[in-house]
């Protein structure tokens, strides 16, 4: 009989479209088989998954990891072992660093100062330079197949594309080059505007009023305008709107190439919460309505949104806690993404058993995210050939996320004392444990992934 580096013994396995109870067989890193429960196989390391949900490595394509240049408010090395404890095993890196994601030689010069502290597998978005859109052409597939725009700005994101003239040659750009373009979609002619009448914020609770949704909604509708006209991939990040969430729903429903995100935070708070947290949670966009947070969680539900992610951005504590026109958007939340979103299904949809909810997980944290962005051959679901990541998870169980539990270098968490459902007991990459509440961490040797394709348009 056949002996396998490892196996994943009687465990829950879940993709997309169901729960099946499977042993995982895996060499060289690689998933080798999915086996009924009980095959009788044996691996030179096995581990006992019973009554645990296994589902593929989760993926966060919407990350701050601060590197390089803002090492003080978050290294490479705390975010990804932040990441591995909540489930996630690849990552997708924003730009806006110092110096920002503008050239092939920036891309390869980032990966050097990661390379080795990494627990996570990792790709990163390339930046868009307001200034010169068409850099974009000197990027091959190796190191970067998507490129985030800002349309509008806040403390570490001073690169804002306003020229409509440059906009449309991104779009046109970026058809040319086959790339998906990623979008801070807020326009910040509004913002300017209100700024210019009403100055700035005296309190933490005026935030949302002086960052309003119709800068989303304006920057949204001429997104699905240029995405009609040039037939380019969009995914617009972080909604927080109702209307927005709208807008996109329906461009997509009408075959264009707009699939769109929501973070775990804009699930998690409201703007009525700032009264509390203050600006902890100050989000740019910011924390909207309740019937805003309604709508995007029917969204999830109903298969409307294609990706949920952390945006993690952390800041230090001494910044949030400024005066109010002073502290910067942004929070960690990539420990906290799988939690926070599971825990929100079970209340939204409280007669739901773990066997219907992990796939809603499954799909808009792994199966998704790989085919959008290109790692489809890689990650994303738990089949022979692919990458044995893997996240063993005890659904039942609660707990508190508490300051011991903080792996960010920030220190601190908005969750902090959320009694959340469900909790990551083990997670796998390439076959190896990174993280294992018993045995702690492993080696960082995540690699800069390689990607196929840019995924198809749905």
């Amino acid at each position: 009989m056949k002996n396998y580096d490892l196996i994943v013994r009687g465990g829950r396995v879940t993709g997309p479209d169901g729960v099946r109870v499977a042993d995982i067989a895996v060499t060289g890193g690689k998933i080798a088989d999915v086996l009924p429960a009980g095959s009788g196989v044996s691996g030179t390391e096995e581990i006992d998954a019973t009554g645990r949900h296994v589902l593929p490595g989760l993926i966060d394509s919407h990350v701050h990891f601060r590197t390089p240049g803002l090492t003080h408010k978050e290294d490479w090395a705390h975010a990804s072992r932040a990441a591995v404890a909540g489930g996630v095993t690849t990552v997708f890196d924003m730009p806006n660093t110092r110096p920002a994601t503008f050239t092939p030689a920036d891309a390869r010069a980032k990966d050097a100062e990661i390379r080795g502290t990494s627990l996570v597998d990792y790709r990163f978005h390339a930046g868009v330079n307001p200034d010169d859109v068409s850099s974009l052409e000197a990027f091959s597939p190796v190191e970067a197949i998507t490129a985030k725009a800002f349309l509008t700005g806040h403390h570490t994101a001073p690169h804002v594309l306003r020229d409509p003239a440059r906009l449309d040659e991104l779009f046109a750009v970026a058809k040319r080059k086959g790339l998906r373009l990623l979008f801070h979609a807020e326009d910040d002619a509004v913002f300017r505007l209100l700024d210019q009448w009403q100055g700035e914020p005296a309190s933490y609770r005026e935030y949302e009023r002086f960052r309003p949704r119709s800068g989303g909604i304006v920057a949204v509708a001429k997104l699905i305008e240029l995405a009609r006209r040039h037939g380019t991939p969009v995914h617009v990040l972080h909604v927080s709107s109702r209307e927005e969430a709208d807008l996109l729903t329906a461009a997509g429903a009408t075959g264009l190439p707009v699939t769109w995100e929501v973070t775990a935070h804009h699930l998690s708070f409201t703007a009525a919460d700032t009264a509390r947290y203050g600006a902890r949670i100050r989000l740019s966009p910011a924390i909207r309505e309740q019937a805003d947070q309604d709508r995007l969680w029917d969204a999830v539900l109903r298969g409307e949104v294609s990706t949920v992610g952390s945006d993690h951005a952390p800041h230090a504590f001494e910044d949030k806690v400024l005066d109010a026109p002073d502290a910067p958007p942004g929070l960690p939340g990539v420990q906290e993404l799988f939690p926070a979103l599971y825990t929100g299904l079970r209340r939204r949809v409280p007669d739901a058993t773990p066997d219907e909810l992990l796939p809603i997980v499954t799909r808009l944290m792994a199966t998704e995210p790989a085919r959008l962005f290109g790692i489809a051959d890689r990650k994303g679901t738990i089949a022979p050939g692919l990458d044995a990541d893997l996240v063993l998870f005890d659904a039942a169980r609660h707990w508190s996320f508490g300051p011991g539990d903080i792996q960010s270098k920030c220190g601190w968490t908005a969750y902090a004392g959320w009694l959340f459902t469900g909790r990551v007991e083990r997670t796998i990459r390439q076959g190896r444990t990174v993280f294992s509440r018993a045995g702690g961490f492993g080696a960082p040797d995540g690699e800069w992934l390689t990607p196929s394709a840019v995924g198809a348009l749905r």
